[in-house]
């Protein structure tokens, strides 16, 4: 592809009031610098398949770079009180919300998300930074009961130390504010490194926390392309200064940083891949189901880990269901950002279309049947090559290929059952286990199956279950480690007990 870019300011809709947020270059030690090679790399609008700009492609000099500015502040950053900590993330917060529409705007240009998706992931993201400012002041150990006379026990808690954070391109504002604002909460410093499709709303973001009074070094961050990122983060996973890696992405790569990351044992949380179930129980209510499944499965155009990834519909309504779905399915409006009624955006790249296609075309050929969509979009509205109509797909098996991959993508497969327990095991028979839902109004049925889905996050009645005051994470091949709520804090944070004697 040829360099052309294009002005963000160029198109009324997306102009930012703040121009100066759209940042294009690293951040470390408080200074805005380019990569030490002098790379530069590529940024893409996915709603037209053009570059519109080109931030640092950072090598392991800048990423070096980096996490020494952070062990430098880190020596001072752990010692400012937790107030004061406090203060900062709440003026941070304050800016977020600020500058909330020109976050949403960087956002849907380098995303493709539609602005009112863009404007709700602003909302959320800045909640994290919230909740954990006032979770800053609320962190504590314990006093134990002394088991021999004449001593004084006791558990204090303290921050990791460095922390490296590595965010996925599908939530470019909320997953680095998730990483960010606890590690600073708990008194760490940072050191980041976004998505090579996203990097501008967390540049942005980071501004904003230089805005607020952020000393420097306590959070820096680089930049990098898809093929240079090995080299950049490659640096940290070495780097016995760095303590702990937060990461977001897919598990193959989230199995490579525990290897390779594995010589200097830090502390690590792994938020990867998913295959959600989705069940529709006989009892369940079908409208609230449907309800459900559009708000989950459709968020962000299905581009989410935890989207609903296999729906179970119980024979006896399943017609019900079907008819339900495709009336509100073929609803749906997809256009890009700039149109306020855009429900559904462009996918990210071409390789996510290559895949929505082949789940498709195997699915078909193996007896599926097409329900409604199945097929790219390009039209006046829709004039990108990156658009995929909304799918349902029907009577879909389990020999299908999007049983075992996760096809993120707005693609919804329905799988038809009659009996509770074939379900269960239909639904927990994959490696994943992210999120899990499921619909029922049978009380005694709702804590039977939640108790045997193996899942990280349950959703029971309710298709969107992201909060920033709950744990979110998974178990098996979909990681470890927990983000949001006070779970989330714990995991900056590592413990020490002091024991003094001879007090009697």
């Amino acid at each position: 592809m040829s360099l052309v870019i294009k002005n963000i300011q160029q198109d009324s809709t997306l102009a930012l009031s703040r121009p100066e947020l759209m940042r294009t270059q690293n951040f470390i030690d408080g200074k805005w610098c380019d990569a030490v090679k002098g790379g530069w790399h590529e940024v893409n609008d996915p709603a037209t398949d053009t570059v519109f700009t080109r931030v640092p492609d950072s090598t392991a000099e800048d990423a070096n770079a980096a996490a020494n500015a952070a062990s430098r502040a880190f020596k001072s950053w752990r010692n400012v009180s937790a107030r004061e900590r406090a203060n900062l993330l709440k003026r941070w917060h304050q800016l977020i919300l600020e500058n909330s529409e020109d976050l949403a705007r960087l956002m849907s240009r380098e995303q493709g998300k539609p602005l009112a998706e863009a404007r709700g992931e602003a909302a959320y993201g800045a909640a994290y930074v919230e909740w954990f400012a006032e979770q800053t002041t609320r962190s504590t150990g314990d006093v134990l009961v002394p088991g021999t006379p004449g001593r004084q026990q006791m558990v204090v808690r303290e921050p990791v130390g460095v922390v490296a954070a590595v965010t996925p391109w599908n939530f470019p504002l909320a997953m680095i504010a998730r990483k960010i604002a606890p590690a600073l909460a708990a008194g760490c410093t940072v050191v980041a490194k976004p998505a090579e499709d996203t990097p501008l709303t967390a540049l942005a973001l980071v501004a904003l926390a230089e805005e607020a009074g952020l000393p420097a070094g306590v959070l820096n961050i680089v930049t990098a392309s898809r093929t240079g990122t090995q080299d950049a983060v490659g640096s940290w996973l070495s780097d016995s200064r760095v303590r702990k890696l937060t990461f977001t992405g897919s598990t193959p790569v989230g199995k490579y940083l525990a290897r390779a990351s594995s010589d200097t044992l830090k502390r690590l949380s792994l938020e990867l891949g998913g295959n959600a179930p989705f069940i529709v129980f006989e009892d369940a209510d079908v409208a609230a189901a449907v309800d459900g499944l559009m708000r989950g499965k459709f968020r962000n155009s299905g581009q989410t880990c935890v989207s609903p990834n296999r729906v179970y519909v119980h024979d006896s309504v399943y017609t019900q269901f079907v008819e339900q779905l495709k009336a509100a399915v073929e609803a749906l409006r997809v256009g890009p950002a700039e149109r306020e009624d855009s429900q559904i955006g462009p996918m990210i790249n071409g390789r996510a279309i290559e895949k929505i296609e082949r789940h498709v075309l195997d699915a078909l050929d193996q007896g599926a049947t097409l329900i409604t969509g199945g097929q790219s979009v390009r039209n006046d509205v829709a004039d990108g090559p990156f658009y995929y109509a909304p799918t349902i797909l029907g009577d879909v098996t389990a020999s299908m290929t999007l049983n075992c991959e996760e096809t993120f993508g707005p693609l919804v497969p329905l799988f038809r059952f009659t009996e509770e327990q074939d379900v269960m095991t239909r639904a927990n028979d994959t490696s994943y286990g992210l999120a899990a839902y499921f619909y029922t109004q049978d009380p005694a049925r709702i804590w039977r199956v939640a108790g045997q889905l193996e899942a990280g996050v349950i959703g029971i009645n309710e298709g969107v279950v992201a909060s920033e005051v709950a744990p979110f994470g998974g178990i098996k091949d979909s990681g470890y480690g927990r983000e949001g709520s006070h779970y989330g804090l714990d995991d900056y944070l590592q413990f020490k007990y002091l024991c003094q004697g001879n007090l009697a």
